[in-house]
Order: structure tokens, then C-alpha cells, then sequence
């Protein structure tokens, strides 16, 4: 399939078809694809000195000014390639502060595809099975805590202290896997004051929170101040070269470019890193979200979608379940990801990884019959919604989900 334009709630493939679009690009476009006003600045910026300088632009003042007096955990700002490359430098700068190696995710948890954090991805205690062609050695530092429980957490750090410390904790604020396992409100208070009793480093992955669940990201919402904060997709608006790096002060001088900042250097750049184009769009994309209110609109659709599943589910008696935080919408059919992977008991790994293929399978599935019906989503279990979304919309899209939950067969 081959999709050819994307505009607010729709995309358009190939052969003239429409779909509803859940998918929003993975995240980015709170407003909807293509929104015009940005469409508009970032012409102009072309038309006048083209999408990148090499050396700095006014606008990677203005969305670094702009972040900063929003998260009270940034005191400074640095625009990146992407969201992987903001993790990299994160987990970097959480080194060269410490002096200390480990760094402790979350199992299932997903922050880009660096060699170091492509570990316990999606499902907990699978290491590296979800990613191949890497050296067991780029993972010797990285290690997984099981999500959840504040103990597994706690257990690594203690650990740790006896062998070196800890760099680093990182989490996606709202859950593992973009919330697909939930959280308890105050378990990223527990884990800032884990990090503060054992001198580690508390890292917070906001590429898809940050201006998506509300202007002050996450940590706005939880009330708790981590040390770096990683950004991407709503960053940029939709355009490329979506990341960037904030954080304290005493952090960020270790990326300071040019003369000055800390003695020691972390090694951050790139050739399109804060290029104009991504800043621009950025910049603009979050004054419009703010003046639009589009989190709060976008999270109704959200709650209006899962409302409108729930019963769906309830209706025709399914196994599924459907949640949200805000416009971060879940529709879990398979489980994929809620497979008990028990690596200390070595023979039912077999099982569990014929189990994981099969839900795998189903899952792909379910994604292709709403994408039948002109619902794209992501991996068949995940949707954005967007300010673009409006009541007649969500309503079209529940008439569409229901035209594949009533054909399920076998449950």
C-alpha cells in the first residue's frame, strides 16, 4: 500500500482511497496532518534562507525559550536528530555526570534503536530478543527492571551500589511501550526518590508525551522533576529531524557547543540536528497546540474512542480491552506484549515464544481488517487521536470498528 497525502484526520493512498487516520504519523501531529498554518511558516522559511544553515537559527532560540518556561525540568535545551539520538545523548551525559555505567530501563519498555537500549523491548525478560546483529557486549551496561513493581527498581540499584552504581534510570512517564503496561500515579515519585537515595540519574522519555498529553509533558502532569528529559515527534510537527535533549543546568553543559560549558564533552551532533526547518516547525506546531488548547481536544477524541470501544467490546462480548491516557488510545486484541517470559525457568521459553509469534500473527491480522474497513492504526493496537478528530469522525470510526467486531469468529 502506498499512501500519497495526509491532511488533519484523513490519509489517501494510492489508488484514491480515504482512511481515517489513527496513526497521525506515529505520534506527532496533534493537530492533525498537515495542519496549514505551519505548512504556511515553514514555505516561508524556505523561500528565505532554505531548510538548513549548518550554524545556528533564531528559531532554535525560540522553541528552546519556548520548552524551557513549560518543563520545569529543562533549564536547557538542545534539538536533535530524533528521539533515539536525544536517548543516546541522555544516556551519555547520565555517564559522564556520574562516573557510573548502568543504566536501568524498564522491560518492554521502548527508547529508539540504539545497540545499548534495543534490550527488553515490548515484553519484559527477552533481552535482546526482539533485536539482532548486536553485539552482546553493547548491552553489558543495560538492564531491565520489571515494570510495575518498585522492587524489581530498587533491587538493581542496591545491586549496582556494590558494583560501581548506577548512571541512570529511564522510563516512559506514562508505562512501558508508550503506556501499554499503565502505571500507578505515584510510581515516578517512588522512582525520583530511588534515584536521589542512590545518586543516579532519573531520565524521562517524553517523545511521545511531551506536548501530546498535556503543555507541561508528564512531569507536569505527575508533579515530579527528573533530571533529562528526551523529546521527539511533537517536537518537530510532523516534519523531520524530530528530538532534542533537555535537562538541568549542571547536565546540559556537558552538550554546551562551542567555547565554555563543562571541562569534558559528550560527543552530540549532527549534520541536520536544530536545522531551521524542524526548529521552525516545531516552534510554531507548539505555540498553535497551546493556543488551539489541542491536547485537551485531542484527549476528549481519545476518551469518546474508548468510551465507544468499550462497548463495542461489551456488546459483542470480546476478549479485548480498550484504555487511554488522553490521546494515547490502547486496543489490546492479542495481549502480544503480556506474554510471561520466565528466562530462570528455561523450558517454558519455548513455549512462550510460540505464543508470542501467535499473538503476533493475530494482531496483524486485526490491524489489516481495520484497515479493510479505512481505519489506520498503529500495529493494530495503538491510536493518536488529534484535534482534527472531530465527534462525527470518532463516531464514523466506532461504525467501522464494529463492522470487524462483529465478524470475529472463534471467541
Amino acid at each position: 500500500m502506498v499512501f500519497t497525502k495526509a491532511e488533519g484526520a484523513y490519509l489517501h493512498d494510492l489508488d484514491g482511497n480515504k482512511y481515517i487516520d489513527f496513526l497521525q504519523a506515529g505520534g506527532p501531529t496533534v493537530l492533525g496532518s498537515n495542519y496549514p498554518l505551519v505548512k504556511e511558516k515553514v514555505k516561508a522559511l524556505i523561500d528565505d534562507c532554505g531548510p538548513v544553515t549548518g550554524l545556528f537559527h533564531e528559531y532554535e532560540m525560540k522553541i528552546a525559550e519556548f520548552i524551557c518556561k513549560r518543563f520545569v525540568g529543562v533549564d536547557k535545551f538542545r534539538m536533535l536528530g530524533s528521539g533515539t539520538e536525544a536517548v543516546m545523548a541522555a544516556v551519555r551525559v547520565a555517564r559522564l555526570a556520574t562516573g557510573k555505567k548502568k543504566i536501568i530501563k524498564l522491560g518492554g519498555a521502548y527508547h529508539g534503536w540504539s545497540d545499548q537500549m534495543v534490550y527488553g523491548i515490548r515484553i519484559p525478560r527477552t533481552g535482546t530478543f526482539e533485536a539482532h546483529g548486536i553485539p552482546k557486549s553493547y548491552s553489558k551496561h543495560t538492564q531491565e527492571a520489571f515494570p510495575i513493581k518498585i522492587e524489581a527498581i530498587e533491587r538493581l540499584l542496591k545491586i549496582n551500589k556494590l558494583r560501581g552504581g548506577t548512571a541512570a534510570v529511564i522510563v516512559e512517564p506514562v508505562g512501558p511501550e508508550s503506556g501499554t503496561r499503565p502505571i500507578d500515579f505515584d510510581y515516578n515519585k517512588k522512582i525520583r526518590e530511588l534515584c536521589n537515595k542512590h545518586g543516579a540519574l532519573l531520565i524521562f522519555d517524553e517523545v511521545v508525551t511531551a506536548f501530546r498529553i498535556g503543555m507541561t509533558g508528564a512531569q507536569g502532569y505527575y508533579n515530579v522533576v527528573p533530571d533529562l528529559t528526551v523529546f521527539g515527534k511533537v517536537i518537530a510537527g510532523g516534519y523531520p529531524s524530530a528530538g532534542g535533549l533537555g535537562g538541568k543546568d549542571e547536565y546540559m553543559a556537558y552538550i554546551t557547543a562551542g567555547i565554555g560549558g563543562a571541562k569534558k564533552k559528550a560527543m552530540v551532533g549532527g549534520t541536520l540536528a536544530a536545522n531551521p526547518l524542524s526548529s521552525a516547525a516545531g516552534y510554531y506546531t507548539l505555540m498553535e497546540i497551546e493556543k488551539q488548547n489541542a491536547c485537551e481536544k485531542a484527549g476528549k477524541a481519545g476518551d469518546r474512542l474508548t468510551k465507544g470501544l468499550q462497548l463495542l467490546i461489551e456488546k459483542y462480548k470480546l476478549p479485548f480491552v480498550a484504555y487511554n491516557q488522553g490521546s494515547i488510545c490502547h486496543l489490546e486484541t492479542a495481549g502480544t506484549m503480556f506474554i510471561d517470559v520466565n528466562v530462570s525457568k528455561p523450558w517454558t521459553i519455548s513455549r512462550a515464544l510460540k505464543e508470542i509469534k501467535a499473538r503476533k500473527q493475530m494482531m496483524e491480522e486485526m490491524g489489516a481488517a481495520y484497515m479493510a474497513e479505512g481505519l489506520v492504526t498503529l500495529a493494530g493496537s495503538r491510536m493518536y487521536t488529534s484535534m482534527a478528530d472531530t465527534d462525527e469522525i470518532i463516531d464514523e470510526a466506532l461504525v467501522r470498528f464494529e463492522r470487524v467486531f462483529k465478524n470475529i469468529d472463534g471467541v
